[in-house]
């Protein structure tokens, strides 16, 4: 298995010599891949290669804002005091199911999250 930066390398070798007019079956014969792995180094956009530990440090960055813009529109809701608003019928209805929507849907989310993390969560 190549290494994030040899996977790097290689897409930019690909990259050079099909700037320089060769073919897709020249470039896979001169640096030993297959001619559909250089079909796919050309395809995707030139970018840096990710490692895994990277992208699961991304993920958990992306989760934590997340968990944090949750905690603060519950704090806006809270503050709204929408069971204390007054609204038409349809309207209450509208907030309390959209309440009670997301409070099951957050429910299911810590029932996973405490079933994968146990001695986290006990």
């Amino acid at each position: 298995m190549s290494t994030p930066a040899e996977v790097a390398e290689r897409r930019a070798k690909v990259r050079q010599l099909a700037q320089g007019g060769a073919s897709g079956r020249q470039i896979a014969a001169q640096i030993g891949v297959s001619k559909d792995t250089v079909r796919r180094d050309l395809a995707l956009p030139d970018e840096p290669v990710v490692s895994r530990a990277e992208r699961m440090a991304q993920r958990a960055a992306q989760t934590e804002e997340a968990v944090s813009q949750l905690g603060a529109a519950v704090q806006d809701v809270i503050d709204a005091r929408p069971a204390y608003t007054l609204a038409d019928d349809e309207t209450a209805r509208r907030w309390c199911g959209a309440l009670r929507a997301a409070a099951d849907q957050l429910a299911a989310q810590a029932d996973a999250f405490a079933d994968y993390y146990p001695r986290a969560t006990g």
